[in-house]
């Protein structure tokens, strides 16, 4: 992996050779590494190193842009000169924006070098400890145990600079039956915060519980959503906050801003400094990230926007831009959820009649516009009955409105990351399950 000051010094060099009118590139480092495992055994390590160069060059009002990943002088002599070549046989761009001066940038630390020494022989000791856990109950298993670092950069010709360190390890599991699935993964940019052991047992503890799952009508129930079954529904509301979807009709969220969308109870927010997520602390663009209240007790309170579309609205931009040639807008990318005190098991305890779920699948959007989501429960659907889960159930496709969902929870946790946000579990009532689906 490149070190900073070897990022800086490939910037220097490119804004040294390029002769357009504005300059702008991008520098990145990173490291894969993979072990996959499947039918109890593993199948799969691999481990990718890898560099890139994407190299932006402004004359007048046309742009080009360029990528390579060789960072010899050659190949940055090439790059730069094909960018600029690209930008004198692009048409004009009447929007197009100059490139930032230098900024100020908040300090996040979200590189852990623990991460950096683990080995293919580590990730596979863990791995078979999870591997004889399932044979011991008769299951097979299959998941992915990851890690990943690596430094990106930006400069440009008028001297702004950025960079950001990050680490990522994730470990992914489903253990097996003839009848049954159980499912855990987690996710950190710290090693210490991964057990392998206990996420391993989580699986295999819910593949057991619902061996012998049974039928359950399809209708609305009150649900008890863990963190990962949560995240996967909230996802659908982010890319409403985005202003230009926003402007163009396409956001849910068109005609309103500044009313209550959803309980009073739910809070909202895009913060890359939250201690979970330590996202990156600018976009596309250099725009330092903004920590913005999308929804505020309920009321849909502020969006997110890139440059271009801030400065038609005459306001400033929040850093949740793409950059480059983006046409897309801007997106919350570090998603937190406000929770609650309680705890699974307390959620569980309050439930009459209900249904536990540990996540979805094959979900997309019914009605973007209404927010309505379908998909399908898996590895690991439950019936709960005077307050304690009863036996597993055969999994349901839902059709759900996610705003009338967030109208109707009753109970939430403390938030933890999951697939990529900062949610409580929740017990949510009337939750529609509309289908019955032969899915394990």
């Amino acid at each position: 992996m490149l070190s900073q000051d070897e990022i800086k010094s490939i910037l220097d060099k490119v804004m040294s050779i390029s002769t357009a009118d504005e300059t702008e590139a991008y520098v990145g480092s990173y490291r894969n590494s993979l072990t996959r495992f499947a039918e109890n055994h593993i199948h799969q390590n691999v481990s990718q190193d890898n560099v890139y160069l994407s190299v932006t060059a402004v004359l007048g009002n046309r742009m080009g842009e360029a990528s390579i990943n060789k960072m010899d002088d050659d190949s940055i002599k090439r790059v730069v000169s094909d960018a600029i070549e690209i930008a004198q046989l692009s048409p004009p761009d009447e929007e197009l924006l100059p490139r930032m001066s230098p900024q100020k940038y908040q300090e996040v630390q979200a590189y852990d070098p623990d991460i950096d020494d683990l080995t293919p022989m580590d990730r596979a000791k863990e791995v078979a400890y999870v591997v004889k856990a399932c044979e011991k109950n008769g299951l097979k298993t299959a998941g992915a145990f990851t890690d990943s670092s690596g430094i990106s950069a930006m400069g440009n010709s008028k001297g702004l600079f950025a960079s950001y360190k990050r680490s990522d390890i994730n470990f992914s599991v489903t253990a097996m039956g003839d009848d049954t699935s159980g499912w855990a993964d987690k996710s950190s940019f710290k090693r210490s915060e991964i057990d392998v052991k206990s996420i391993g047992q989580i699986a295999i503890d819910k593949a057991i519980s619902s061996r012998n799952p049974k039928d359950i009508p399809p209708g609305n129930y009150t649900v008890i959503l863990e963190p990962d079954a949560a995240s996967e529904l909230i996802g659908f509301m982010l890319y409403g906050f985005n202003a230009l979807a926003v402007d163009e009709g396409r956001s849910f969220l068109t005609d309103k801003m500044e009313q209550n969308i959803v309980g009073d109870y739910v809070t909202l927010i895009s913060d890359p400094y939250h201690p979970l997520h330590q996202g990156r602390p600018y976009d596309g663009d250099g725009i330092p990230t903004k920590r913005i209240e999308l929804i505020k007790n309920g009321v849909a309170q502020n969006l997110v926007y890139d440059r271009l579309t801030a400065k038609k609205h005459g306001v400033e931009p929040t850093g949740h831009g793409g950059g480059g040639r983006n046409a897309y807008g801007a997106y919350p990318s570090s998603p937190v959820m406000d929770g609650g005190n309680a705890t699974l098991e307390e959620m569980i305890a309050s439930t009459d009649k209900g249904i536990l779920v540990t996540r979805f699948w094959y979900t997309n959007y019914v009605d973007p516009m209404k927010l309505i989501i379908t998909g399908m429960t898996r590895d690991g659907t439950f019936w709960i009955e005077n307050g304690k889960i009863i036996h597993g159930i055969k999994n349901f496709r839902i059709n759900q409105n996610i705003l009338d969902m967030l109208n109707n929870v009753e109970m939430m946790s403390k938030p933890v990351l999951a697939g990529g946000i900062v949610i409580p579990a929740m017990k949510v009532r009337d939750f529609n399950f509309s289908s019955g689906t032969d899915a394990v």
